[in-house]
């Protein structure tokens, strides 16, 4: 009898906790199961950006930043070259952030060999972040042993607000393609110059093989007699200007963004981006969101393409995940 009484109440202490963890593994399995949808919509939005794009320019260059796991089928690599190749033909590179540093050194065994199997299909373009300059040979040293282009930003630059004095394999040779480059500046801040002239004076007397900067500004779009000087580096050689353009979140000072949805949101604009108050992440596929970003002659890519720039950087590709997730 005594054995049976235990039993029941073994039963009834521990059935609670059963259920809960059902609870939490088919939450978890449908959470991934959304995040992995999701993924593929964001394999075709970037396709579909890079066929529009380039039914205007054929050599608009395309560079999605971060996830590295869109180039392959179903958007699951599984360490086989199951390559999708109508993103790989889409894109000219991959942006990766903080592949080997972080602040510190740190082993991703995750996105690092996927980068090393992708070297050899695309650019990869790297951008670390170190806390100290003594680390920051080294993390140029590890992405150019690797066959990566690299910019380092140290901990004055987390905002990628500044131009770092040195230049990496720097050179005077003519990049016409992403596949040339062999270093490039990460500059989408303007904060710290007075004035668009200002900007455009000290872009264009370096010597980076590509920059990657903002459209706008402040407020005001560059024109493209305004980008158009900033394609010769100082030493004469051609180079590569492309735009940054977020495709997976909304930011409030952009152009799009309406007085009326400080009060009322579209249903489209979802989580508030961790870190960054004036940025919500969206449902990339809503119709809405989609024209804001390409197809028409207002969209964003067509101020991109007005103003004279080779092709855009598409940041928060990775908001098939962290729509789902926290960040």
């Amino acid at each position: 009898m005594t054995f049976l009484i235990f039993e029941m109440k073994n039963t009834n202490i521990h059935f609670p906790f059963v259920l809960l963890l059902l609870v939490l593994i088919s939450a978890g399995c449908a959470k991934e199961k959304r995040s992995n949808k999701a993924a593929l919509k964001m394999q075709e939005f970037v396709i579909d950006i890079s066929q529009y794009a380039r039914g205007i320019d054929p050599d608009f260059i395309v560079i999605p930043q971060n996830g590295i796991e869109l180039a392959y089928i179903d958007a699951e690599p599984d360490f086989s070259c199951n390559l999708d190749n109508s993103y790989i033909n889409a894109i000219d590179g991959i942006g990766i952030e903080e592949l080997y540093y972080n602040g510190t050194f740190h082993w991703d065994d995750y996105r690092q060999p996927l980068a090393a199997e992708l070297y050899y299909h695309t650019k990869i373009l790297v951008s670390e972040y170190v806390n100290s300059s003594t680390m920051t040979n080294d993390a140029y040293d590890m992405n150019y042993n690797e066959g990566y282009i690299c910019f380092v930003r140290e901990s004055d630059n987390y905002d990628y607000t500044q131009i770092p004095l040195w230049i990496p394999a720097e050179n005077d040779s003519d990049i016409t393609t992403l596949a040339e480059a062999r270093n490039f500046l990460y500059l989408i801040n303007t904060e710290k110059y007075s004035s668009k002239q200002a900007f455009i004076d000290a872009v264009a007397a370096t010597n980076y093989d590509v920059i990657l900067m903002d459209l706008f500004f402040e407020d005001d779009a560059f024109t493209s007699a305004e980008i158009g000087q900033l394609k010769t580096k100082a030493n004469g050689g051609k180079r590569l200007v492309i735009a940054y353009m977020n495709i997976g979140a909304a930011e409030k000072f952009r152009y799009y963004w309406k007085d009326s949805w400080n009060i009322c949101q579209p249903g489209w604009i979802k989580n508030k981006y961790n870190g960054y108050d004036d940025e919500y992440w969206v449902k990339f596929w809503n119709k809405d969101w989609q024209e804001i970003i390409y197809g028409n002659n207002d969209s964003y890519t067509n101020k991109i393409l007005d103003a004279g720039f080779d092709g855009a950087y598409l940041d928060n590709v990775e908001a098939y995940y962290f729509l789902y997730y926290k960040d």
